[in-house]
């Protein structure tokens, strides 16, 4: 782990593995979670001359809070931990909460990213002509409306969560969240990784988590419309997360995108897809 500092003097704390010097390709992990690589991305990119980087979202982790961030403000992290490893331009992906956050630096950096992706993101809070909660599992139904009418409660929800999540089953804790598909790819190596994601993320707090919530809720910060670089999207039907209205219109909404709108997939099977994006943006690196 190497700790990079943030245009405003913050930390982030961020994990590379690959091919050191190979293509950059800078990873916006889920909601809750972290920068840590999962062994088959790794072995994927250590096969295809990539260097990933993940790092810690503000709030999560060993990175410094970021108090009112918005999904904007990430890209500007992007852009130092960049900085900090030399490269002008890079690749990136999110899954999950981190969709939105690859979206933004694909929005906001496009001299700098070649492409991006973004698997199973969110869409925004006020996206016109789309019901928010339409298909979505209970549990994020009230984490969300928790966090837009009463903050102490949501954190305190949030801390009830992370006491259940440390060292219980996610697919019992998020019950209303994980259909069969999700589960069934839990049983593999998938579940033991998202389980020390969640611990490195929030064993010791859940700011990040608060935080992730609170920036999908407000204005993002960007035109999805006014993408300047390849937008990579997918999303699965069977998703109890985000709903597959979610994905739908979001393949309708960012400018130019490649979107894969998946009957077979829920949420957590994407996480198997990676090797397709990292080809994916391979096929899109300027070098």
């Amino acid at each position: 782990m190497r700790l990079v500092a943030a245009a405003d003097g913050r930390t982030l704390a961020v994990r590379e593995a690959g091919v050191a010097g190979g293509v950059p390709v800078i990873v916006c992990h889920g909601t809750p979670g972290a920068g840590v690589p999962f062994a088959p991305h790794v072995l994927d990119a250590e096969a295809r001359g990539i260097h990933l980087l993940g790092y810690d979202r503000p709030g999560y982790g060993d990175s410094s809070r970021h108090e009112g961030r918005s999904v904007a403000d990430g890209a500007a992290d992007v852009a130092a931990i960049a900085d900090a490893y030399g490269y002008d331009r890079f690749c990136t992906w999110g899954i999950s909460g981190g969709g939105p956050h690859a979206l933004a630096v694909a929005a906001l950096l496009p001299d700098r990213c070649a492409a991006a992706a973004a698997l199973a993101p969110v869409a925004p809070w006020d996206a016109p002509g789309l019901d928010f909660f339409e298909g979505m599992g209970e549990q994020n139904v009230e984490e969300f409306g928790l966090s837009l009418r009463d903050p102490e409660a949501a954190w305190a929800a949030l801390e009830r969560d992370r006491a259940q999540l440390d060292g219980g089953d996610f697919a019992e804790t998020f019950s209303t969240l994980v259909p069969p598909v999700d589960a069934e790819a839990m049983r593999g190596p998938l579940g033991a990784w998202l389980a020390e994601s969640f611990r490195v993320g929030v064993g010791a707090g859940v700011a990040g988590w608060f935080d992730d919530d609170v920036a999908f809720s407000a204005p993002w910060g960007f035109e999805l419309e006014r993408m300047g670089v390849p937008v990579l999207h997918w999303q699965g039907r069977h998703d109890l997360m985000v709903p597959f209205g979610h994905g739908v219109w979001l393949s309708e909404h960012i400018a130019g995108v490649d979107s894969r709108l998946d009957e077979a997939e829920g949420h957590l099977t994407l996480f198997h897809r990676v090797s397709e994006v990292h080809a994916w943006l391979l096929e899109r690196w300027p070098g």
